[in-house]
């Protein structure tokens, strides 16, 4: 819940970025980077990694339309909704469990992200493109969220 004077009407951040456009350019600006320029992650994999954060960070706008951009992508919901319920046990592939795992990390606290998590990541073929990515995404995530 804002505790300013927010343009009525918007959902979410839209709100936010009404009020203030100066900063909402740039804001935009880096999640289309993040999420939708050209990269080894697919966007449906990278949009599936803001849902994750958003989750975490009980943020429902941006869960449910990062996951309903996922489910686009990725063209199956079902799909989307076990990997939000439990990633690990999803039908997804290891290389993308291990960003997840980063994500899920970088939500709390990105000191809590070790050499061993991004070793793993390295072992299931991710690159460091996308470990950097990753790291971003939850960042910007944690940020958009709240």
């Amino acid at each position: 819940m804002p505790h300013i004077d927010l343009p009525s009407g918007f959902p979410g951040i839209s709100a936010g970025f009404k009020f203030r456009s100066e900063t909402a350019e740039p804001m935009r600006a880096l999640a289309h980077v993040l999420l939708h320029l050209p990269n080894s992650l697919t966007p449906g994999e990278r949009e599936l990694i803001a849902s994750h954060v958003s989750a975490r960070n009980n943020c429902h706008f941006c869960c449910a339309s990062h996951s309903a951009a996922a489910a686009c992508h990725l063209g199956d919901p079902s799909l989307v909704a076990k990997a939000k319920a439990d990633f690990a046990s999803a039908p997804i592939s290891e290389k993308l469990k291990a960003p997840l795992t980063i994500a899920g990390k970088v939500q709390q606290d990105g000191k809590l992200v070790t050499a061993t998590d991004v070793e793993a990541a390295r072992n299931q073929g991710a690159t460091d493109v996308e470990i950097h990515d990753t790291v971003l995404i939850a960042a910007a995530f944690c940020m958009y969220n709240r």
